[in-house]
């Protein structure tokens, strides 16, 4: 990655929503030269399915479809079907944050009904700091749903991710979301700039 012509180097940073998110968590644990990562409404644990690195495989920590609630519209809810992985025997699916070399920033939908994304965020924080780690930076957005886009995007409150197949329900206010979009894309430039460029910055959320 560092030798790609459009990276400035010598560190990267790294930002992930949703499974990119646990992806780029998994990333930052691993392989040197990552500095900085960004995860928007994601897991502190590998989803989905396991995740193979050398010699090492973590498991998915896994979910339960009977957990599935569908709406009168069709929408599916799909926050509850996924197990707990700071229970047994899910908590093999824990990426080891602290490997990494900081810092993290947690960007959460406080509206998010596709997974408890900032139950994941406050985990990964006692996380670190069990570890001797400082707090991590989390960012909340009330009325903000799961799929948190750059700025003036239309809201996505559903899609069908082609990884299940099924109509899910994101969630979010229209415009708490939207402000919260605009926000969140200041934040996450503003905390590039300070672990990737050495510039301070001063700002903070405006929501």
């Amino acid at each position: 990655m560092l030798q790609h012509p459009k990276v400035k180097g010598p560190s990267v940073g790294l930002l992930g929503v949703s499974k990119g998110g646990d992806l780029c968590l998994s990333m930052a644990s691993f392989l040197k030269g990552i500095t900085a990562t960004v995860v928007i409404n994601s897991c502190v644990a590998n989803s989905m399915a396991p995740l193979h690195y050398k010699d090492m495989t973590i498991p998915d920590f896994g979910s339960d479809l009977g957990k599935l609630i569908t709406s009168e519209s069709g929408l599916i809810y799909s926050m509850n079907i996924w197990n707990n992985p700071l229970e047994e025997p899910y908590h093999q699916s824990l990426i080891p944050l602290e490997k990494a070399q900081r810092p993290f920033l947690f960007i959460v939908g406080m509206d998010d009904h596709s997974w408890k994304s900032e139950f994941y965020a406050r985990t990964a924080s006692k996380q670190l700091q069990a570890h001797g780690k400082d707090k991590t930076q989390i960012i909340c957005y009330p009325g903000t749903g799961h799929c948190i886009d750059p700025p003036y995007f239309p809201p996505s409150p559903a899609s069908v991710p082609a990884v299940l197949g099924l109509q899910l329900f994101y969630g979010g206010e229209p415009k708490a979301h939207s402000r919260a979009q605009v926000d969140a894309w200041q934040q996450t430039q503003t905390f590039f700039h300070k672990h990737l460029n050495g510039k301070q910055s001063s700002k903070s959320s405006k929501i």
